[in-house]
């Protein structure tokens, strides 16, 4: 690479050739940023796909406050493992398999949310042990190996004993199709796994704490800049990074914010490149206890 791009990724060196509009465009979109957290999650989650089929499969929950990239972290495992078909046997297979915990979930919606995404809607009348077996039937000849279930907080919603139903509804599919269980949600959820002490012991926890002044947060500020198609680097002070955490309260999806909003300034005012002055006078338009996940 160019010396005076070597402050940029080559997919960001890429976009300097672009218009002013194109390059905003780009900072805007929802775009994956690899930085060693994310990275610890994926290889964590990777290593259920080469788990030998068997009673109790080893299953993984992340837990974070809302906007510390769960569910990005969730669509990049399920995009790394996607479907494929064998067109010599003319089979599908979709190792991993992704879905939202409904708002109010019992057994019937939860297994027509299922068939729904496994693009096998149920007559109305069907009753919940013919779309279980559907379900099943489905699953197993498509080779299903982790199933994710995204906002699994929401088991909460229900009574009491709709929770433990749709906690024994999980339960039971694992052990069925001998497949692992990958749960997101925010750190209530922990109360609904331990609904069911035996779901809950096949659990390993994995928590997507809020960042502090560490190694780790500077590298999150440098992997972001480095993806950043600005011309000249940003160079920040100690105390610029402090104001970052203090203003973003350490939530991922308010640090992206406020540097991509800090990168479109530079580009429109012609600086290129984040000064600490700008960050001093930056003013947060998000409200932090709503951040998206």
């Amino acid at each position: 690479m160019h010396d005076g791009l070597s402050h940029l990724t080559p997919a960001a060196a890429i976009l300097l050739t672009e218009s002013d509009e194109r390059r905003i465009r780009a900072i805007r979109s929802r775009r994956w940023i690899l930085y060693p957290r994310a990275k610890q999650a994926l290889d964590r989650l990777g290593t259920l796909l080469d788990q030998p089929r068997g009673t109790r499969m080893p299953s993984i929950a992340i837990y974070g406050d809302s906007g510390m990239g769960k569910t990005m972290i969730m669509k990049r495992f399920r995009d790394d493992n996607p479907p494929s078909f064998d067109s010599g046997r003319g089979a599908l297979t979709t190792p991993v398999l992704a879905m939202e915990m409904t708002s109010r979930p019992g057994e019937r919606r939860f297994y027509a949310e299922l068939l729904t995404l496994l693009g096998a809607p149920q007559r109305p009348r069907a009753d919940i042990a013919q779309m279980e077996q559907a379900a099943l039937r489905i699953m197993e000849a498509i080779g299903v190996k982790v199933l994710v279930i995204d906002e699994v907080h929401n088991i909460l919603a229900g009574s009491y004993r709709e929770q433990r139903i749709v906690l024994n509804t999980l339960r039971f599919l694992s052990n069925r199709l001998q497949i692992s269980l990958v749960c997101f949600g925010v750190n209530e959820a922990r109360e609904a796994i331990s609904g069911d002490v035996q779901l809950a012991r096949r659990f390993e926890q994995f928590t997507l704490s809020r960042w502090a002044a560490n190694d780790q947060f500077e590298t999150l500020v440098a992997s972001i800049l480095r993806n950043t198609p600005l011309h000249r680097p940003s160079v920040l002070t100690p105390a610029s990074m402090r104001r970052i955490l203090q203003i973003t309260e350490g939530i991922t999806a308010n640090i992206f914010h406020m540097i991509n909003d800090l990168a479109i300034a530079a580009i429109v005012s012609g600086h290129e490149q984040i000064t600490d002055e700008m960050i001093e006078q930056w003013q947060p338009e998000f409200d932090v206890e709503a951040a998206f996940a």
